[in-house]
């Protein structure tokens, strides 16, 4: 009863849950929401003031600045989502065995670890996808390469404080095999906290696909992606100061809702724990 009451009065998971539900919903129903073909250019009407057929207006090449807001959620959240699934598959596993099994497989995976973790992860994205060349898919995949290393660290911590408990030792006296030990109760105690850590981290994916994107690093125009939307306005920053507005405010937006779950995600396992 207690957890219940608590969970209603969650008011960060519930803001959160709330506009990220809101932004899948509109990234899914994107092509009926949409007023206009997001790439369709009108250079007659370039610039135009909000109005019934363009409620949030045109940008400079007269595109309709609603329908590639729109598009955009899907670009960046299909994007973000696709890059945290990615690094959960590699460092899940890796984490996972290198925690359970020890030794020098430990030593070695943490050797690799510590020396990716050395350099700062954003400076090493930007290397990589400078070296691969600029556009979605390979800031994607530097991406991925890059932040696999932490994540695999805190999974191996968590790996370390479950198998030392009461209940890994009965399950071991009781004939269960080290897979089953993995499967039945590391991997199950483990999900809480790895689904708090992916709420919080995935804001952060969000605002550095867009930064770079920004940076002309990732998607590329005419993509609809907010990124790109920002990089695209920044001559007009003080002619139509708008042409940033909604594409900031959105990144602003889908990332405190991140951040917010995360929050409420953490604070109910806090509360789970003590009691």
């Amino acid at each position: 009863m207690y957890r219940a009451r608590y969970f209603l009065k969650n008011v960060s998971l519930w803001a959160g849950a709330g506009i990220v539900g809101l932004t899948a919903l509109i990234g899914l129903l994107a092509p009926y929401l949409m007023p206009s073909d997001p790439l369709q250019i009108h250079l007659d009407i370039r610039l135009s003031p909000p109005s019934l057929d363009y409620p949030l207006g045109t940008d400079h090449l007269g595109r309709c600045i609603l329908s590639r807001l729109i598009a955009g959620t899907r670009v960046s959240l299909f994007y973000s989502v696709m890059v945290l699934g990615a690094v959960l598959l590699i460092s899940v596993p890796i984490g996972m065995v290198s925690g359970y099994v020890g030794g020098w497989i430990d030593h070695f995976m943490m050797r690799i670890i510590d020396i990716l973790l050395a350099f700062p992860s954003l400076i090493l994205a930007l290397a990589i996808a400078g070296v691969l060349g600029p556009s979605l898919p390979n800031l994607l995949l530097a991406f991925v390469l890059v932040w696999w290393a932490g994540y695999a660290r805190i999974i191996r911590g968590l790996v370390l404080q479950i198998k030392e408990r009461d209940y890994i030792t009965a399950a071991r006296a009781s004939g269960a095999t080290h897979l089953q030990i993995l499967l039945r109760h590391i991997i199950r105690n483990a999900a809480r906290p790895m689904l708090v850590l992916a709420s919080l981290e995935i804001g952060a994916i969000l605002l550095a696909i867009s930064g770079l994107s920004f940076l002309g690093l990732g998607a590329q125009p005419p993509t609809p992606e907010w990124g790109v939307m920002l990089n695209d306005s920044r001559p007009y920053i003080q002619t139509a100061p708008h042409l940033m507005l909604y594409p900031g405010l959105a990144i602003m937006a889908v990332a405190m809702g991140f951040n917010l779950l995360g929050e409420g995600l953490r604070r109910t396992d806090r509360t789970d724990n003590r009691r």
